[in-house]
């Protein structure tokens, strides 16, 4: 792994990267990394592509989750016969 140092970062880019790893609940090393990478358009974590759509699709409760577990349970009940 290659390390860099960025001289005279401007105090609005300073604050604005700072900002959002505070928002993200992450270090100012990797939030670095994700905003370089996402410009770049590489990806460093593959689970994150997995949440690209959360905003439009919404995410289920556990109780939702439960819900639909306990609704489609006949679903998974393979009936030997519908394999004759």
């Amino acid at each position: 792994m290659t390390s860099i140092t960025i001289h005279g970062l401007e105090d609005p880019l300073n604050s604005l990267i700072r900002e959002k790893a505070r928002q993200q609940g992450l270090s100012l090393n990797k939030t670095i990394k994700q905003l370089l990478a996402e410009s770049l358009g590489v990806s460093l974590d593959n689970t994150k592509q997995q949440h690209n759509f959360d905003d439009l699709c919404g995410i289920w409760s556990p109780a939702d989750s439960e819900e639909f577990l306990h609704n489609a349970r006949e679903l998974s009940i393979a009936d030997p016969k519908d394999w004759e």
